[in-house]
């Protein structure tokens, strides 16, 4: 490997779009607007940006401003945002002089959605930009809607291909990740609206497309539209590759003193990548001085226990990690930093291909092989350019770097050759290592086979489900559905959808017969019924065909599809039980998707906890292990969820394909009064944190958006209240966005301050723990309920462990509820439903009037900056004369982020 002689440029900041489009706009004059007129104007604003147009740019948005559909196959960091933004700036511009309809936006992933939400408010004002996602809807009849493929794809499903004149008719659609169409489980709905929209002009981007004779020969002839395709594309930055054999701490060293970083190791498994960093810490990255910068750089910026104390280690030794397990604030910071130029390294995974947001002069791939969720098996060709065209940007470099380093036996064995040297003895007795058996191996070869081929071509994976065939079924209650026979009637728009996708005639034989058997269980269910319909052609003048019998929920195939029965499911639960909010959350929880990794983690904790009990019982091992398979996460409410969402099922089919998954998380916490730290420390979920948090903002929303008021007790909005404080004190951004989704504002003093935090490093301000007294008090509840819990278990080495600093020990502890427990049993203490009743805790803020002989006795208000809480015990006699009594410190719970507790008493009531 030798040192490039072209200097990597690393300027500090990329180039980004600036002032907004709409003083560029041509006025309406009632007719289509002037292609040339636009072209101008477009090209006008791209230069006052300071990015004129590259030529294939020009080329693509000429032939999009006459009419043309385009599919730009150019290579990454060619500019294909800016001509969507063009494409986006044509279809405005029509639809403003009466001549349009929408234009659609369409990413994988909902977190580009949003990205590109925000980029396009910037360019065209948030009047005229919308959002669409399984969160939110923001803004859903503007004229620019951004949103997920299966959301369109959807729409597409449901209305039908609309006519021109329509206010809400789809004009345009551009579509970002295009190769998305050849995903197995995603790829139907990126296919989808090129059936349905036969006069949408689309826009299909991707820098791995591969051929598309194919493609674009059916679309043209769909449509009647010219097809053009922009594939010939200079990349702005171009690539070398090459095939190392050198150990890989030496490559990275080399690769940084020879001023060829950033570099971005790609591993294909987030502990790879983590470990990768961790031996990196051997190796001298950055100076003192750049050490310091760092530090300077990363200022005040908070770390949070487990993974936030590594990576803070790890970036101040000058090397970053990054990989989608992280909170979004350290993948920021990452980022940040490595656009400062101050991380030579960053260690992470393949998902950079999708997305991340840091200048990579060279990319080191250190392996070629990954596991697909089935099997191990080598990248393929669109794979591996999909992560190789992540090197070199423009505007940072001018030149790119991929370097794939060879598997470990072959780097040891030659550099076991390298010591034998020209000795044939040495040479002679040399013993070669072999790739690990079983392993899936990789050579020379595949890189260069990797490096030389196109991406394959793209294979459809159009499939059928309830969700399809109820959505082209709705179209004939849909207002907004076009008139016209293939339009209208569900039979013929489904047989055109199942017999002319892009599939094989086998292949659409199966989709027919699945599309059959979808049929008959609608029957049965009632929801469809077979009708005759008007046919003059016909001998009898009929055709028979079918309508739906039932109102479909709006937008039921849009958001989460078991929102619905989480609504249904809570006239099951009793609003007046002492369990009621936990019961309200679990049902929630039972709707959401599985967070694998928690809930692994929490089998792991049961199981652990299962063994040494059957040990401690004298189990023998053999029944040990069969007895463990029985033992798995809790799931709480499932013997009453799983009857009533099979009944639902048999009425509501379009949940056919969902799956219930009773689950406790958030009850979880609530239940052990955990902190989000506590959480991740207790089921060893430190490298995945950031799934912990997505799945605890996923719970807030669905909380805040689906619990009916009618279930929105005290209790409840206590919850909502804390789990939003929870989820902000980790990491606000993923509360924030998704609220300034909610209120979208053209605000140029907002933008500056947020410009000015994100300069400075800074994160937005935290709210003291008490600054909502609602999610506060939830706090303190589970803090007063866990020392239940453990007085109920006579666990006094772990209460001595909540208590001691406050003078309670474990034996303090013991000696006050040795009366209660003498008198009453072992379990003189319930810590069931009955002992969560609201009316057995007291909590009292400053200057309220204590009880009379409560302590402290010497106070007869409580004192400023305390809240008094007395917690009654439900002991078997049912006299409810026993309690814990506390003093809440504010301002130490307000530095600590969570309720300081200080037992005063424990206890028979005076």
């Amino acid at each position: 490997m030798t040192a490039t002689d072209a200097p990597s440029t690393t300027p500090t900041t990329a180039p980004r779009p600036a002032g907004t489009l709409l003083p560029y706009l041509p006025a309406p004059t009632g007719k289509a607007p002037d292609p040339d007129v636009l072209f101008e104007g477009f090209g006008e604003w791209a230069s006052s940006t300071g990015r004129s147009l590259y030529p294939h740019q020009e080329e693509a948005l000429l032939e999009l401003m006459t009419g043309s559909h385009v599919v730009l196959a150019t290579p990454t960091g060619s500019g294909k945002s800016m001509v969507a933004m063009g494409a986006q700036f044509a279809a405005l511009a029509a639809r403003r002089s009466g001549n349009g309809g929408r234009t659609y936006y369409t990413a994988p992933l909902k977190a580009l959605v949003s990205e590109k939400f925000f980029d396009l408010v910037a360019a065209f004002g948030s009047r005229n930009v919308g959002m669409m996602t399984g969160d939110s809807a923001v803004n859903a009849d503007a004229p620019i809607i951004c949103c997920t493929a299966e959301i369109l794809a959807n729409l597409a499903l449901r209305r039908g291909a609309g006519s021109p004149g329509d206010d809400d008719f789809i004009a345009q659609v551009v579509m970002d990740e295009f190769h998305y169409y050849g995903d197995p489980q995603r790829g139907w709905a990126w296919q989808v609206p090129l059936l349905e929209l036969p006069h949408t002009q689309l826009l299909l981007m991707s820098a791995t497309l591969g051929d598309t004779t194919r493609l674009r020969e059916d679309l043209e002839e769909r449509s009647g539209r010219p097809v053009a395709e922009v594939a010939d594309a200079e990349r702005p930055v171009p690539l070398t590759f090459s095939y190392v054999q050198e150990p890989l701490p030496e490559v990275i060293e080399e690769l940084v003193t020879t001023h060829r970083a950033p570099v971005y190791v790609v591993h294909f498994t987030q502990k790879d990548a983590v470990d990768r960093a961790q031996a990196l810490l051997s190796t001298k990255l950055a100076s003192k001085e750049e050490k310091a910068a760092i530090a300077t750089e990363i200022g005040a910026f908070r770390f949070g226990t487990g993974f936030g104390k590594v990576l803070s280690k790890y970036l101040r030794a000058g090397v970053g990690v990054h990989h989608a397990g992280m909170l979004p604030k350290y993948r920021r910071l990452v980022e940040r930093l490595t656009q400062r130029g101050l991380l030579k390294v960053v260690c992470g995974t393949d998902t950079l291909g999708v997305g991340i947001n840091v200048p990579i002069r060279t990319v080191l791939m250190t392996s070629l092989v990954k596991f697909d969720g089935e099997r191990m098996r080598h990248l393929s060709a669109r794979e591996f350019h999909q992560i190789a065209g992540r090197a070199g940007r423009a505007g940072f470099d001018t030149l790119g770097e991929v370097l794939v380093m060879a598997p470990d036996h072959v780097i040891e064995n030659r550099k076991a050759v390298a010591k034998a040297g020209d000795d044939p003895k040495k040479l002679k007795k040399l013993v070669r290592k072999k790739a690990p058996s079983g392993s899936v191996n990789w050579t020379d070869s595949t890189f260069e086979r990797l490096r030389d081929a196109p991406p394959e071509p793209l294979a459809s994976q159009f499939t059928v489900n309830h969700a399809m065939v109820l959505n082209v079924l709705a179209r004939t209650r849909d207002e907004r559905a076009a008139a016209g026979p293939d339009s209208v009637d569900p039979v013929e728009a489904m047989r055109h959808l199942l017999t002319s996708n892009h599939d094989t005639a086998a292949q659409q034989a199966a989709h027919v017969r699945q599309a059959l058997r979808i049929y008959r269980s609608l029957r049965v269910a009632g929801v469809v019924e077979r009708v005759r319909v008007p046919d003059a052609s016909r001998p009898a003048g009929y055709r028979p065909s079918v309508r739906l019998e039932v109102d479909l929920p709006r937008d039921f195939a849009l958001n989460a599809p078991l929102s619905p029965f989480a609504l249904a499911a809570m006239d099951l639960l009793d609003v007046d039980s002492p369990t009621h909010a936990l019961d309200v959350v679990s049902v929630i929880e039972a709707t959401l998707d599985d967070p694998r990794q928690i809930l692994y983690g929490q089998q792991r904790k049961a199981r652990g906890v299962a063994v040494a009990e059957m040990k401690a019982e004298g189990i023998e091992y053999d029944e040990r292990m069969e007895l463990l398979e029985e033992v798995t996460w809790p799931r709480p409410l499932a013997e009453l969820l799983e009857p009533a969402f099979a009944v639902y099922k048999q009425t509501n089919p379009w949940v056919a394909g969902a799956e219930l998954a009773p689950k406790s998380v958030v009850r979880d916490m609530l239940e052990q009064a955990m902190t989000f730290a506590e959480l991740v420390s207790i089921y060893g979920l430190e490298r995945t944190e950031g799934v912990v948090l997505r799945y605890l903002a996923d719970a807030f929303r669905a909380i805040r958006q689906v619990v009916p008021e009618e279930h929105r007790t005290e209790d409840v909005h206590e919850v909502i209240e804390w789990l939003g404080e929870l989820v902000r004190g980790v990491d606000s951004s993923l509360l924030d966005e998704w609220e300034r989704l909610q209120n979208p504002v053209d605000d140029d003093a907002d933008d500056i301050v947020e410009g000015e935090l994100a300069e400075a490093g800074a994160e937005a301000p935290a709210r003291p723990v008490t600054g909502n007294p609602r999610s506060f008090r939830r706090l303190v509840r589970n803090a007063m309920f866990r020392h239940v819990e453990l007085a109920a278990r006579e666990d006094y080495d772990a209460l001595e462990a909540l208590d001691k600093a406050s003078g309670w020990d474990g034996d303090a502890w013991a000696d006050a509820l040795e009366d209660l427990f003498e008198t009453q049993g072992d379990d003189a203490i319930g810590f069931g439903a009955n002992a969560r009743a609201s009316s057995l805790l007291t909590m009292l803020e400053p200057g309220a009037e204590l009880p009379s002989g409560a302590p402290p006795s010497d106070a007869r208000t409580v004192p400023t900056g305390t809240w008094w809480v007395r917690q009654v015990l439900d002991d078997t006699n049912g006299d409810h004369d026993w309690a814990i009594t506390a003093q809440v410190d504010l301002a130490a719970s307000d530095e600590a982020g969570a309720p300081v507790v200080t037992i005063e008493h424990v206890g028979q009531i005076v």
